[in-house]
């Protein structure tokens, strides 16, 4: 079957099935091209729950997956593919961060939303990258532990000086393979263009950028602009999917490690199987884990 001919059985079965299909930004142009919904994982979480459908197909990992059900447990939520997992996300459990809240009751526990369903229910609020320095700044107290990315946090860290942050040691292997020889090469290679990376990227990287922002920032900050050349220090999908939109600025990867395998482990193939029912898994929480991990993605609701 070709990429067409699957993509318009996609369309026909999740309008018969009244199935709705969200995309993270990582993924493959032929799965973006027939999902209702794109963009960054909140986001979709958010998108998902306004949408009619009672049915959702997530082409993305599994942490975003479980943010949907979070935020909607009344619908029926599939991840197209079992195994797309994040490491970052998975790094730490929550007997972990119950034993160093049990140690520093003062500190409020700040979990980065690329998180487990299951350590959001012992944290205080959550953040997207985004919206974690405003949610940091905002929050009472001085003492923060930032979980699970140590790059984040340390950007977020430098926004906010008056905020004693404690950090462990994780974060996103994909953004802490590039190095700032990386950004020399890429410098030299395309003299003129502007940087734009994700504060995921390791803290020698972040401070040669021109831009700092989320996926969804990076992307808009590249169509807003007037410039025509750009190095984006992110997931390589991001290059695909600027040049589509843009296709008179040019966009090159800030390095060739920049790629997910956990994100392209999804394929056309298996959203094709899950709008069948022959595929993907559905995501169950129990009503005790969501109504937990819920307290903090209200705050970060309220206060982002």
């Amino acid at each position: 079957m070709k990429i067409r001919e699957m993509q318009d059985e996609i369309i026909r079965l999740k309008k018969e099935k009244d199935i709705c299909v969200i995309a993270h930004s990582y993924q493959a142009r032929e799965i973006i091209e027939i999902a209702d919904y794109t963009g960054d994982s909140f986001q979709l979480s958010v998108m998902a729950g306004e949408a009619t459908q009672k049915t959702v197909i997530m082409c993305g990992v599994r942490f975003m997956a479980e943010t949907v059900k979070i935020l909607s447990p009344d619908k029926t939520v599939y991840l197209a593919n079992p195994a797309a997992g994040c490491p970052m996300a998975e790094q730490f459990d929550r007997e972990l961060i119950l034993g160093i809240k049990q140690a520093s009751p003062n500190y409020t526990i700040v979990a980065y939303v690329n998180t487990t369903a299951e350590l959001k229910t012992v944290c205080d609020v959550c953040v997207t990258s985004s919206s974690a320095v405003k949610i940091v700044n905002s929050l009472p107290g001085k003492d923060i532990l930032f979980i699970p990315d140590c790059n984040l946090g340390d950007y977020v860290a430098k926004q906010v000086p008056d905020k004693n942050i404690k950090l462990l040691r994780g974060g996103c292997h994909v953004h802490e393979a590039v190095i700032a020889a990386d950004v020399e090469s890429a410098r030299a290679a395309y003299p003129g263009a502007l940087l734009l990376v994700h504060p995921e990227c390791t803290p020698d990287v972040v401070a040669q950028a021109d831009f700092v922002g989320s996926t969804s920032a990076i992307m808009e900050y590249a169509q807003n602009s007037d410039h025509r050349d750009f190095i984006i220090g992110t997931e390589m999908s991001i290059v695909e999917n600027l040049q589509y939109k843009c296709p008179n600025k040019r966009f090159y990867p800030l390095s060739k490690e920049l790629i997910c395998p956990d994100m392209k482990l999804t394929t056309l193939a298996d959203v094709l199987n899950c709008v069948k029912g022959d595929g993907g898994e559905e995501i169950t929480l129990d009503d005790e884990t969501i109504a937990a991990a819920r307290v903090s993605i209200n705050r970060m609701i309220e206060l982002g």
